[in-house]
């Protein structure tokens, strides 16, 4: 007989229980529509060890009021970050349970409210770079490609980030990962301008912008093709991998990479970049013909070996890309701002050398040839100037520096028609 009053006893234990856990997640409920989220998620902590042998149908609901609390917090800027994290997993264990279960009642808002928590991720790791805060924002972008790890863009822009921050710990596994993924990145970009406020809109495809544009909202339709990550992802994984003492890694993840994409010709400019970091000067020369046999007239390519070899300290191979780029694509706005900043290097010891002259009346005549020496160099800098200035008319860098070279120059009428575009 004692059994049977245990056995009695306990299942009034557990209906108890049960009845406590409904009336904890109401109350949760009640303080969050009154606008106490901190409140609600005290109250549903009380029933945390309790909600693992509940049913479905009130472990969902726990989850789905849990996930609201969170989000309120987050929308208050309480623990922003932090926050929205929980509600995210909040949200998740709600869809595992009602899909576990058949019964779906919450996941499509909780669908909802993950999408709306990784927009705002996003939005929030805007901000933290614009704000000079990357490695928050790094931090911000993974956890939106964990919430939805199709949309692998996030996945590459956390890694982008993280480098930008100089956390390279955090980088290397997200390069990692966008390596075993093979992501590319490549696409194509369709965007129209918004008559309404001027501003570049995209679009998901053609048709839809293209539909815009028809019924008048946007105007000048654009299609540009958004060429592979690929060369750059390799790149920051092997330097990152070489900071670190492992070479080999380096060289082997590159060589893997070619392996799985022997059309990617950015590939063959990180393997040069590589052999060039560690300085294998006769590897280096080798890829970079390799990469000119395969593409002689892909301007970006010979643009980039321009790039390489300036890094290289190779100022006459570096100017002969530069202006073989030009040649391909007269239009190559880069490559004259590249040129004119490798002419610009040649003033830099006749500066030192000038800024060591006494007053001698040798040190005056050496003055005198070098003053001389640094005109030229301006005037030579001039003609790619003037044309990245008209080709990008918008980019401040590139009028400020004309600038200062008709200032030195003394061409005072040429400065003073720049200054008025400027302004």
């Amino acid at each position: 007989m004692k059994s049977k009053y245990v056995i009695l006893a306990s299942a009034l234990l557990i209906s108890v229980a049960t009845f406590a856990q409904k009336d904890q997640i109401k109350n949760a409920e009640k303080a969050l529509k009154g606008g106490d989220a901190q409140g609600a998620i005290t109250i549903l902590k009380d029933a945390q060890n309790l909600i693992a042998n509940a049913k479905d149908v009130e472990q969902a609901q726990y989850y789905f009021v849990q996930g609201n609390a969170f989000l309120g917090l987050a929308n208050k800027k309480v623990e922003e970050s932090k926050n929205l994290s929980a509600a995210a997993d909040s949200y998740k264990k709600l869809i595992e349970v009602e899909k576990a279960s058949g019964k779906q009642k919450y996941s499509t808002q909780g669908a909802a409210s993950i999408t709306e928590i990784k927009g705002k991720l996003i939005n929030s790791a805007i901000a933290d770079t614009q704000s000079n805060k990357s490695a928050e924002g790094a931090k911000k972008l993974y956890e939106a490609y964990l919430l939805d790890k199709n949309d692998t863009i996030n996945l590459y822009y956390a890694a982008s980030t993280a480098v930008n921050a100089q956390d390279f710990d955090s980088a290397l596994p997200m390069y990692e990962e966008l390596k075993k993924l093979n992501y590319s990145g490549k696409g194509t970009m369709y965007t129209a301008v918004n008559k309404a406020n001027g501003s570049e809109d995209g679009f998901n495809n053609a048709k839809e912008r293209d539909l815009a544009v028809k019924l008048g909202t946007h105007e000048k339709p654009k299609t540009e093709t958004i060429p592979s990550k690929r060369g750059e992802i390799y790149k920051n994984l092997a330097l990152i991998l070489v900071q670190k003492g492992r070479t080999e890694d380096a060289k082997k993840a590159i060589s893997d990479a070619r392996k799985t994409n022997p059309e990617d010709t950015s590939l063959i400019l990180t393997e040069a970049n590589l052999y060039l970091e560690t300085k294998d000067f006769d590897m280096y020369k080798k890829l970079v013909g390799e990469a000119l046999e395969k593409e002689p007239n892909n301007a970006d390519l010979v643009f980039n070996l321009g790039v390489l070899s300036a890094n290289a300290k190779n100022t006459a191979d570096a100017e002969k890309y530069y202006l073989k780029a030009i040649e391909i694509n007269p239009s190559y706005t880069n490559a004259y701002l590249n040129l004119a900043a490798l002419k610009l290097e040649a003033e830099r010891p006749i500066i030192d050398e000038m800024n060591k002259l006494g007053t001698s009346a040798k040190d005056m005549k050496r003055y005198d040839v070098l003053k001389a020496q640094r005109e030229q160099v301006f005037k030579g800098v001039i003609p790619y100037l003037k044309k990245a200035n008209e080709l990008d008319p918008k980019n401040e860098d590139v009028s400020k520096t004309l600038l200062g070279v008709y200032k030195a120059l003394e061409m005072t009428a040429e400065a003073k028609a720049l200054k008025a575009t400027m302004n």
